[in-house]
């Protein structure tokens, strides 16, 4: 009974998988990352009976936009394929009798096929599968920091740099850019689909550990917590280099796009970034000035309406005024001795030499002080060079990564007649006008 049961079931599945098939994908909804693809089959369809897992040779395989398409033969992938279209599949192991050449090749083969499968009990020796991936963006992606996260605040401007720590909330969007990747370490064999909420434990928490790092580089960068919403690419680009090992490295997607809806810090910290740039403010002379004289003229009238009479008013505010050691109009003298910047010429035609009144940094700025009110830069000197770590360096050495400066390329020009090479830094040996050799009483620099 074992062997009749075996060769009746061989025959049948052998005749139901002679059938071509074709396989698609409905349009994904926008949380399913993967989704196992389908046969097309209607009411009046033959083809009902076939094994889900074989594909027949000659099938169509219909790929739409946004998709991807990977064919997964013996738990191995075989056939990877983004662009829309359809195609028809020639690689499967498994033959049909309606994609032989001629009828006679066509029964051999079909009989080799029920041959194996007897073998088997009945059963097809092979494993096939079609996958499509969503390549589109996954949007709606929710994140908030449970937690303060800690971010550098730099304002060379003033000297400060402080470690702060902030709040943030907004919303991401990721993608899929290696299926390979994506199917071998994450989904694997899908038995219908694979929703973003599977995933979304694991990429919440490893988005959020990413954040520190991103705020580091933009910190370094200059960017202040409170303009974060307005520099989103630069956090983005930031995000995606701290989760390259994890994300795109590993998993096969990376971050698209990040909306910051608000970044707020301790009211401490604010208070403590607050009084660091009011007091970095009156480093200018003239702003020291007139606060002073703003001060100056309240205790005027404080004094003017003092219960013991005004004269005893000003008498002590005068005599206040003899303890101290600068006076309003000794910091405005010292402000009037600034230079300042009058009238400053166009950005491409204003650079930064020694004694001008003003320098244009490479941000396109004006500035007069010694950094760049913008992005901090500090102003350039005149024999200063700049090393490979982006340093501005005027001594022999890099103050920042202690490389030695450049040596100056050497210049050679014949002594002789005048010749001066095609590249003067390497001569030829001799000149090939008079034939003087090239030595060095040839070296002009």
């Amino acid at each position: 009974m074992g062997i009749l049961k075996a060769l009746s079931t061989s025959f049948n599945s052998t005749m139901a998988d002679q059938w071509k098939e074709i396989y698609y994908c409905d349009s994904m909804p926008s949380n399913v990352l993967v989704m196992r693809g389908k046969k097309r089959t209607s009411s009046k369809s033959a083809n009902k009976k076939g094994n889900e897992n074989i594909i027949t040779q000659g099938s169509i395989i219909a790929v739409a936009d946004g998709q991807c398409m990977i064919i997964v033969d013996q738990d191995k992938i075989t056939t990877v394929c983004t662009q829309p279209g359809q195609y028809e599949y020639q690689e499967s192991s498994e033959t049909s009798i309606f994609n032989a050449d001629s009828i006679g090749e066509g029964v051999r083969s079909t009989f080799q096929t029920f041959k194996t499968r007897l073998s088997f009990g009945g059963d097809a020796p092979h494993d096939q599968r079609v996958y499509y991936f969503n390549m589109k963006e996954i949007m709606g992606n929710k994140f908030g920091t449970p937690t303060p996260v800690p971010f550098r605040v730099v304002d060379r401007n003033i000297g400060l740099d402080i470690d702060i720590s902030i709040r943030c909330n907004g919303e991401y969007t990721y993608q899929i850019t290696d299926p390979l990747l994506f199917y071998a370490n994450v989904c694997g064999n899908v038995e219908n689909q694979f929703t973003a909420d599977q995933l979304a434990g694991t990429i919440k928490s490893e988005f959020l550990s990413a954040l520190q790092p991103a705020f580091a580089r933009i910190s370094e960068m200059g960017i202040r917590y409170s303009s974060l919403p307005g520099h989103t690419l630069e956090l983005a680009d930031a995000l995606n280099q701290a989760l390259a090992q994890r994300w795109e490295k590993t998993k096969g997607i990376t971050i698209g796009k990040v909306s910051i809806n608000s970044v707020t810090a301790s009211r401490e910290d604010e208070e403590l970034i607050k009084q660091a740039q009011k007091t970095g403010m009156l480093q200018n002379p003239g702003m020291a000035a007139a606060t002073l004289a703003e001060a100056q003229a309240a205790a005027m009238k404080t004094a003017a309406g003092n219960s013991g009479g005004s004269m005893m008013g000003f008498m002590n505010m005068n005599m206040a005024q003899q303890q101290g050691s600068i006076r309003a109009e000794n910091l405005y003298q010292m402000h009037a001795q600034t230079p300042q910047m009058q009238n400053p010429a166009p950005a491409q035609n204003v650079s930064a030499q020694p004694g001008a009144n003003g320098w244009t940094c490479s941000c396109g700025s004006q500035n007069t002080g010694k950094f760049c009110m913008e992005c901090g830069k500090p102003k350039p000197v005149a024999d200063s060079w700049t090393c490979s770590c982006g340093m501005q360096n005027k001594g022999k050495f890099c103050a920042e990564c202690g490389k030695p400066k450049p040596a100056a390329a050497k210049i050679y020009r014949c002594d002789k007649c005048g010749w001066t090479p095609e590249n003067p830094s390497k001569p030829p040996r001799f000149c090939p006008e008079c034939g003087d050799v090239f030595d060095a009483n040839d070296l002009i620099s």
